[in-house]
């Protein structure tokens, strides 16, 4: 029976210590699972970010060509038949954007939004709230809920006291 009881007192710190060893070896396995999955959210994320970035570079071009369009039908017959093959390549890269998710947003008569907006000019009038997005000069495309460039807008701002008042008289020079 004293032999029973000194192999159960020796035997008791060895199981502890094997519990806490398997205890040890759940954790790390937990932690490279969550490295792993940490890993390859991040290799997603800069996939993304890669594509949204090229993808980005294009429209600067692709607004060019979209004004440079717009003068076609002043042109002559045959600047009009290259417009016309230089429009079939715009309405392909429209398609590449379609296809990867990039479409633009509207953004006239909407509120402003840093996030999705760029003021690069400022308006006060008293006709329209403040923070109403007057004109749009570049548009801003989106992919999903990412914004992959802003719009550049003109903002509507609120008339100061002093202007409300204030006639728009040009004042005659002093001689």
């Amino acid at each position: 029976m004293a032999d029973e009881e000194l192999n159960t007192q020796q035997a008791a710190p060895a199981h502890e210590e094997t519990i806490d060893y398997k205890d040890k070896y759940l954790r790390l396995l937990a932690d490279v699972e969550n490295t792993r999955k940490r890993m390859q959210k991040e290799k997603q994320d800069m996939l993304r970010f890669g594509i949204e970035n090229i993808l980005g570079e294009i429209l600067g071009p692709m607004d060019n060509l979209e004004n440079a369009l717009k003068f076609a039908d002043q042109a002559s017959g045959e600047v009009r038949q290259w417009a016309m093959g230089f429009q079939m390549i715009l309405a392909q890269f429209k398609e590449v954007l379609t296809q990867n998710g990039v479409a633009p947003f509207v953004s006239e008569g909407q509120r402003f939004d840093a996030a999705k907006h760029e003021a690069v000019e400022m308006e006060e009038t008293s006709e329209i709230p403040e923070g109403t997005i007057l004109k749009e000069f570049v548009k801003g495309y989106c992919r999903g809920d990412h914004i992959i460039r802003p719009a550049r807008v003109k903002v509507a701002k609120k008339l100061t006291k002093k202007e409300e008042g204030e006639t728009h008289d040009i004042p005659k020079e002093e001689k």
